[in-house]
């Protein structure tokens, strides 16, 4: 029977050891999850890349927006401002003092041998600044707004063509008194006598004492 001697046996041997060397394969295995580490760092880098540009887009617009909305809101509190303004003076002027009822009501007085010569109307504004709302101990004491009050004063010159007959200013002053008007609208004691002149005896003889009263109107705030 013949005898095969295999001369590679060895080397064929040594080779497939080699093959099957765990470290060898230990390091294929090695290479093989840091080349997936990077596939994976590589796509989770270009998605936060991508994330990063969306959230950069999306904090431009929320600024765009709160710019916008902040452009709104103080156009919002100017037109605010002035529609108070405009309420203000519309309500200024439907409570205004309206001379053609003072004069209206002053051709109603009559006193005889009382001729009333010269008027004037005294009108001011005093004004009282607003408040701020603030806190007092954890309370909010809320504010207010400015108070404007109104001051009127008429002020009356009249003749008493028979100064012989005392007493013709209080009648006058009664008189005043008696219209509904100025009962509305006089102060108690709103009127008093500011001004009484001597009998005075001009040349064509015909004596005459002048006298002034002074009417206060109510407060008002319109």
């Amino acid at each position: 029977m013949p005898i095969r001697i295999n001369l590679l046996a060895e080397a064929v041997a040594e080779e497939e050891l080699r093959r099957r060397d765990p470290v060898k394969r230990a390091i294929y295995g090695g290479a093989f999850l840091v080349a997936l580490s990077l596939v994976w760092f590589s796509s989770t880098w270009l998605e936060y890349m991508v994330d990063k540009q969306t959230l950069n887009r999306v904090q431009g617009e929320i600024q765009t927006h709160t710019n916008d909305f902040a452009q709104v809101q103080g156009n919002h509190k100017k037109f605010t401002d002035v529609q108070k303004h405009l309420d203000s003076l519309d309500q200024l002027a439907a409570a205004r003092f309206l001379q053609g009822n003072l004069m209206n009501a002053l051709q109603q007085i009559y006193v005889p041998n009382v001729q009333l010569s010269h008027l004037r109307v005294d009108q001011y504004y005093t004004t009282i600044g607003a408040l701020a709302p603030k806190t007092n101990n954890g309370v909010v004491l809320p504010g207010r707004p400015p108070i404007v009050t109104e001051h009127i004063t008429l002020q009356m010159d009249a003749k008493d063509v028979n100064p012989g007959s005392s007493g013709q200013f209080d009648r006058f002053k009664d008189a005043i008194f008696s219209l509904d008007y100025f009962k509305n609208c006089l102060q108690t004691n709103g009127v008093r006598l500011t001004g009484l002149s001597p009998v005075q005896t001009p040349l064509d003889g015909k004596a005459y004492q002048m006298f002034s009263l002074e009417c206060r109107f109510n407060d008002r705030n319109p």
